[in-house]
């Protein structure tokens, strides 16, 4: 079984737009539902505003990218669905992770265990 669990029905995407919480930014929309569960699943939608074919994927694919680096610090028990904006291929993938970091701390999906280890070492070398 694979690590990481895409979302692919409909209604997987309908009950987490109806039911879940969502935030928002100029290149990223986040919704998060709490299931029943011990599992993370994720789905990525990139609509015909977004661009052609190519910008689409360059959406899917920097979006991906930016789960994957989180990943391991996401709590369980989650659908989270990424939906790409219009400025999602234009911009560098570095905007596209810190949106999507503050998304998901703001939906209360991203644990703390992570985040003191990157706060020490960069303001230790700071006198």
């Amino acid at each position: 079984m694979s690590r990481y669990i895409t979302v692919k029905e409909n209604r997987d995407f309908a009950r987490a737009y109806r039911r879940g919480k969502s935030c928002v930014s100029p290149v990223l929309v986040t919704y998060a539902l709490k299931v029943k569960g011990n599992c993370l699943r994720y789905g990525i939608t990139t609509g015909k505003k977004v661009g052609n074919a190519v910008k689409r994927s360059r959406a899917r694919r920097v979006i991906r990218a930016s789960y994957f680096q989180l990943f391991d610090r996401l709590k369980p028990g989650y659908v989270l669905i990424f939906v790409a904006r219009g400025k999602t291929p234009y911009v560098k993938s570095q905007v596209v992770y810190n949106a999507m970091r503050q998304h998901l701390k703001t939906l209360g999906v991203l644990s703390q265990r992570g985040e003191e280890h990157k706060d020490e070492k960069s303001t230790s070398g700071v006198d």
